[in-house]
């Protein structure tokens, strides 16, 4: 056994070496950063310009492309950084070049101008790029000799990136929303530079691990393996010009869709066809070439390994399907939480609440503070620098968490009144419809119209009196809820206002009548945790089922997948049923959106990867570990620019109509995934 390897055995921590801890660590930081900006994005592009927490105003349409790129590129660059760290800088070095230009991009998206943001979400791009897949590949090398602990390794491994994503999503969100987005932005940069500065500062302990590769006789034997493959089935010419122009038309449209969207500049107008987007018409014409490419490299095979391969494909089509829908929680349903969802809870409800969210944030903050205890133990002597960097990352993380549960047990209620202008209109079937215009500070009053008194709530940590006055505004693009304005948050409107050239800034002078009891208004971020909080719990519970006599076969799994998640789907379509205007969805209904979720991508999202090892021959696995990423790249742009869509939809038919899109499609993917089970049983020749 290599020695370096034995020397990382002796250390252990829960039976296992404590450089996989470090590495749960520094996923666990680097997944915190990445889930907390996601969860920001969309919601702050959306946010009004002029509010209690402005953002950009842009549309779902726009900013659901901008997302969608940026997704899409996410899951492509770790191929070429997972080539050059096997070429030139080795996976530790990888991993360390990534986190940096990491930490560079969330500190870049956190100025908050449309050059930054761009210049952040590139820099995030490429980061991940050299970070993702080297980090797993380090636990890979470290497991040479120990096969049978790899699979418990891989699990502590994948419980740091749902601790990270958990407590991103809250801490980063909480901030965001209840203070400012640059804060949220600037939290998510802290926690990736602290990850990066603990994981380069255990060095020691890795040895050779990771390291630049060398020439070994080993891998010299291997290359010569594979151009023996290659003989066989070699890259024509055909093939090479093939995978430049998809691979140009692909990152063309990824970057043009954004840019014709937001910027107006179109790269593919030439190319419209019948009232068809020339993008589209690009994008259809990548697809046929890349059918070519793929079909005419697997038709190169012996029969049983072609027909294994074009199992592989089917399983990556309906990937597409599952994903598309499946992260809608970054876009669609960040807006459905934010502006149709009622989280607003008062006395009992808020009490219950803020125990249930103490209960759910401090238990596991104490489980993986318990872990670090354990490694400090076994490490300390050896990498003394990184296992400081984490008490320091540990002890802010227990501040953060203790202000934000005392925030919200300090937060009070109070009505308060308004001046207002009543008009009333009839809508087409001749119903009287009445409308309130809210009087601010700059609102020219006209002789003659009804100025009525209205009431609304507000929720602060703060001490108000009956009778005392107070500077108030609309917040999550609402005209029904309102926030208090403190002294920044004045200036900022008022600044806003004059950079938009409004002619109203909104602020308006209210009065306090009467004080209430508790009120939380959960966060929209809040929801968006939920996955990871369900995965903790039911993970274990599906990986028995796995190993059991009644493990299903890989198109049932599929199918289940498919199917739950569109229950989920179907939920949200059933309890938005009717809802318009200023009307206000249970919660209740998104919780359990995301429970089926999550049991979708627990019956779905394991077996894929798997299946490229098991059905793909050696030389062609790093092809299709791409296709398999492409295929999810493509699920990702989709479902951002289809979420995009809500607001549209929405105003031209009903909330409930966006929903059911989202119900049908995966439900008739997963029953047609299960019909092909005969099929696919045929072509996978014994592999189960």
């Amino acid at each position: 056994m290599n020695t370096d390897i034995e020397n990382l055995f002796k250390d252990k921590v829960l039976g296992h070496p404590g450089g996989l801890f470090v590495l749960f660590f520094t996923e666990m930081w680097e997944r915190f950063s990445f889930y907390g900006m996601r969860v920001l994005l969309v919601n702050f592009l959306t946010m009004a310009a002029i509010g209690y927490n402005p953002g950009w105003e842009w549309s779902a349409e726009n900013a659901g492309a901008l997302f969608g790129t940026y997704a899409m590129l996410l899951y492509i660059t770790p191929i070429l950084g997972g080539i050059i760290a096997d070429k030139l800088t080795g996976y530790r070095w990888a991993v360390i070049i990534g986190a940096i230009i990491m930490t560079l991009g969330h500190a870049s998206m956190a100025l908050e101008t449309e050059l930054s943001l761009y210049v952040g979400l590139a820099l995030l791009v490429i980061g991940t790029g050299f970070f993702k897949p080297n980090i797993t590949s380090i636990i890979s090398e470290m497991y040479k000799g120990n096969e049978e602990k790899k699979d418990g390794a891989y699990t502590i491994f994948y419980m740091g990136v749902n601790a990270g994503a958990f407590f991103g999503m809250m801490l980063c969100g909480y901030l965001a929303e209840k203070i400012g987005w640059s804060y949220g932005f600037g939290l998510a940069g802290i926690f990736m530079f602290l990850g990066t500065l603990q994981f380069w500062f255990s060095g020691n302990l890795f040895g050779k691990i990771g390291a630049k590769p060398e020439k070994t006789k080993e891998v010299i034997q291997e290359s010569e393996q594979d151009a023996e493959v290659e003989k066989q089935n070699p890259f024509t010419i055909l093939d090479k010009v093939l995978i430049v122009l998809c691979s140009a038309i692909g990152l063309g449209y990824a970057i043009n869709d954004p840019m014709s969207k937001i910027a107006g500049l179109d790269i593919f107008s030439a190319f419209e066809i019948g009232g068809l987007e020339g993008q589209y018409v690009a994008v259809l014409f990548g697809l046929f070439l890349f059918l070519i490419l793929v079909i005419g490299r697997i038709l190169r095979y012996t029969p049983v390994v072609r027909d294994r391969m074009f199992a592989f494909i089917i399983f990556a089509f309906f990937t597409v399907f599952f994903w598309l829908s499946f992260e809608q929680g970054a876009s669609s349903l960040v807006l459905f939480a934010r502006d149709n969802v009622d989280r607003a809870l008062t006395g009992n409800s808020a009490i219950i609440y803020n125990i249930v969210n103490t209960l759910l944030t401090v238990i596991p903050l104490i489980i993986i503070s318990w872990v670090l205890f354990l490694l400090w133990k076994k490490t300390f002597k050896k990498i003394p620098g990184s296992n400081i960097v984490l008490v320091i990352c540990f002890l802010f993380m227990w501040v953060l968490v203790g202000w934000m549960i005392q925030r919200d047990f300090n937060t009070v209620a109070y009505d308060v009144t308004y001046q207002a202008i009543e008009t009333t209109s009839q809508d087409e079937e001749g119903n009287d419809v009445v409308a309130y215009q809210a009087i601010s500070d700059q609102t020219i009053v006209q002789d003659g119209v009804n100025v009525v008194d209205r009431k609304v709530s507000i929720a602060e940590p703060l001490s108000f009196k009956v009778g005392d006055t107070v500077n108030i505004i609309t917040k999550n693009n609402e005209e029904t809820a309102f926030g208090y304005l403190d002294e920044s948050r004045m200036e900022l409107a008022v600044a806003n206002a004059e950079k938009l050239e409004k002619n109203d800034n909104r602020i308006i002078k209210a009065t306090v009548t009467e004080v209430k009891d508790n009120q939380v208004e959960i966060t929209v971020s809040w929801f968006s945790i939920l996955n990871s909080f369900f995965i903790i719990v039911f993970a274990s519970l599906f990986s028995k089922w796995w190993e059991s006599k009644y493990n299903p076969s890989a198109a049932t799994k599929y199918a289940l997948g498919l199917i739950i998640m569109a229950i989920g789907f179907g939920l949200l379509a059933w309890g938005s049923n009717g809802v318009s205007g200023t009307m206000k969805v249970s919660m209740i209904w998104l919780i359990l959106a995301y429970l089926f979720h999550t049991l979708g991508e627990l019956c779905l999202s394991p077996v894929g990867l798997s299946y490229v090892s098991k059905l793909v021959p050696a030389r062609m696995i790093a092809l299709m570990f791409g296709m398999w990423y492409l295929a999810i790249a493509i699920g990702n742009k989709l479902a951002a620019v289809l979420g995009g869509q809500i607001e549209n939809i929405t105003k031209e038919y009903n909330l409930s109509t966006f929903f059911l899109i989202f119900t049908i499609v995966p439900a008739v993917a997963g029953i047609l995934v299960f019909l092909l089970n005969p099929v696919l049983k045929k072509l996978m020749h014994g592999v189960r």
